[in-house]
């Protein structure tokens, strides 16, 4: 790997493309921006960085246009454009932090989409498909279809369109507004890769960012801004972690480093288990435990099924094979298929993808944040009087553990900064009093300071015997936090690591597939120590519903099943498999405690059926 000081360019020299000056910018009463100065050259990757709701997000909007200032000066290559279409003249082009796709479009109209004019085209039919095809692949790595419906794509595929979206244009000025937050570590190389071409071609690439391990790499200067005004620039050589932390916070000892030991869980009850598992349709099965008192980390690179078992664990979305089930409080077992099934076992998920499986945008911070408690927090019996009082003591709590900036509690989330919005999430999370929480990239988008006050509750939750399931694209953040890290390739684990001894690269290498998987079977892999009660289930494992009764996979002794065959007709056709099903005719719509009790004082008599192995043909060969 090169050093990341030769990845950045000298000192640029270029031109002042972009000069603001004193500008300020109000909503209602909070102040967005309070007398913020700021310049770029050209040639130069400018960073701006700083904590949530500290103005970020909104200088990139009166950069590019979007918002006019209440006061101050905005200058872009020598003019003042006042709406998105005149910066667009100019030469600008911005990707902006929500991902901005007309899912019912393809992929071609999503790329090329505001391009033509309304009576005329600038690019025939033809070479808009040739050309989205081209970048495409050139940014995410792999072919994708131009005709493919973009609502049907995974989020970081998603998130490479409306990057293509502003380079088409081939800009002076380009703005990435958190446009790494939905990319994994392979897809963040090839975005970097072409930030430098731009950068060498003379182009000023203004990026907004919380990933500081990511702008030390990048940046050629780095403005910081907190509260609404500019606290400092650092050139070059100055961006350091303990710098930018410094200059966020206003304190000196802020970036210091703090060392923290991965919690461990004292006892082996198991608070999930999932047997014979698989996310997709072709993938291989697999078992996977989770202990009380746990964190365990899931890595891998975008699309290798990652993010399909921690929705699978979630309810979200069923597995495409096997059982996932959730241990209650008593250690009582069920099984979780759907939300409800979640809700009820006490699991509770938080989707980084806030705009599609988050926020509720016409509805309030308040109401955002305390929703699913409203049929939990009521009073007065058959009436249902939500009580308010207790519903605004959680919302107080939760707001201030997660360090949340908003203005009133009524205001609309969309109110909010990007990363508010997503501590809203977070918080609506935990306020669901969960046993195991499920965290999909949950830190998308949110300043360093609540990312420490979140890792903060994750292991003070899990230090009260509670477990914590959480996916993240950055690996940094499994460092003195994750109890174990699995990493995911192909749609199943492929590698596991110990969190106490964990090397981040390590576990880079495991995903892309360049390590032995030995840990997998190791103490700290998918399978823990078994108790009696976890032997028991196991080797029933294969067991599954189905509209007829319950099926178990079995294998007759040899001498048992020829004596079988001999009692009834032979087939016609030789048979190639041993193994055969025991088909118990209970009825599945039987409650449980009446069908045990009901059935367990006599013996049932079991029909054995045999299936060929290439015609899937049935034969019953005895009882």
């Amino acid at each position: 790997m090169s050093n990341p000081v030769t990845e950045k360019s000298q000192k640029a020299e270029g031109r002042e493309t972009i000069l603001v000056r004193n500008v300020k910018k109000f909503f209602g009463p909070t102040r967005a921006l309070d007398g913020v100065n700021f310049s770029a050259r050209a040639g130069e990757i400018h960073a701006v960085v700083g904590g949530n709701g500290c103005g970020k997000s909104t200088m990139a909007k009166v950069v590019s246009g979007v918002l006019p200032v209440d006061s101050g000066s905005v200058s872009i290559l020598g003019e003042t454009p006042s709406t998105p279409a005149e910066s667009k003249a100019t030469g600008i082009s911005t990707v902006y932090q929500e991902v901005l796709v007309a899912d019912e479009s393809t992929v071609v109209d999503n790329i090329f989409m505001g391009s033509d004019a309304l009576f005329s085209k600038n690019y025939s039919q033809e070479r808009k498909v040739a050309r989205a095809a081209e970048l495409m692949e050139e940014l995410a790595g792999e072919p994708v279809d131009p005709f493919a419906l973009v609502g049907t794509l995974p989020l970081g595929l998603k998130q490479w369109i409306t990057i293509a979206r502003a380079l088409v244009s081939e800009p002076k000025i380009l703005i990435l507004d958190e446009s790494s937050a939905a990319l994994d570590f392979d897809s963040t190389e090839r975005l970097f890769n072409k930030m430098r071409e731009l950068r060498d071609g003379g182009t000023t690439i203004l990026i907004v960012t919380h990933r500081i391990a990511e702008l030390i790499r990048i940046s050629d200067r780095a403005t910081v801004l907190r509260d609404g005004r500019d606290v400092g620039v650092l050139e070059n050589d100055q961006i350091t972690e303990k710098n930018l932390l410094a200059l966020m916070t206003g304190d000196e000892d802020a970036g210091n480093p703090q060392t923290h030991k991965a919690p461990q869980p004292t006892g082996t009850s198991l608070a999930m288990r999932a047997s014979q598992i698989a996310v997709w349709p072709e993938s291989d099965r697999f078992d996977f435990q989770l202990q009380r008192g746990e964190i365990v980390g899931i890595a891998g690179l975008d699309g290798q099924g990652q993010d399909d078992f921690v929705r699978a664990l979630a309810g979200v979305e069923p597995v495409k094979a096997g059982l996932v089930e959730a241990s209650d409080r008593h250690g009582k077992f069920q099984a979780v298929r759907n939300l409800p099934d979640a809700v009820k076992c006490k699991i509770s998920y938080v989707s980084g993808d806030r705009k599609r499986e988050g926020i509720f945008a016409s509805l309030s911070i308040f109401e955002n944040m305390v929703m699913p408690l409203y049929r939990e927090k009521k009073r007065a019996g058959i009436l249902g009087i939500i009580d308010w009082v207790t519903l605004r003591t959680f919302f107080k709590r939760e707001t201030e553990n997660l360090l949340i900036k908003f203005g009133m509690a009524d205001d609309r989330i969309t109110s909010l900064s990007g990363g508010n919005q997503q501590k809203v999430l977070i918080g609506r999370g935990f306020a669901m009093r969960p046993d195991v929480i499920v965290l999909n990239d949950p830190a998308r988008g949110i300043d360093v300071g609540a990312k420490t006050e979140l890792y903060k509750h994750l292991r003070n939750f899990a230090a009260e015997g509670k477990s914590v399931l959480y996916m993240s694209s950055e690996l940094e953040e499994f460092i003195g936090f994750a109890t174990r890290v699995i990493v995911f390739r192909d749609g199943k684990p492929f590698d596991a690591f110990d969190g106490q001894t964990l090397d981040p690269k390590k576990v880079l290498e495991a995903m892309f597939g360049q390590t032995d998987g030995s840990g997998l079977s190791a103490p700290w892999g998918l399978e823990l120590a078994r108790s009696d009660a976890n032997e028991d289930h196991l080797s029933a494992a294969a067991a599954t519903s189905s509209a007829d009764g319950v099926r178990v996979n079995v294998e007759v002794p040899r001498n048992l099943r020829e004596e079988m065959v001999r009692k009834t007709a032979p087939s016609p056709k030789p048979l190639h498999t041993t193994t055969v099903i025991a088909h118990m005719t209970t009825g599945p719509d039987l409650n449980a405690k009446q069908s045990e009790a009901k059935f367990a004082p006599k013996k049932k008599s079991i029909r054995i059926v045999e299936f060929d192995a290439e015609s899937g043909e049935a034969r019953s060969i005895g009882r």
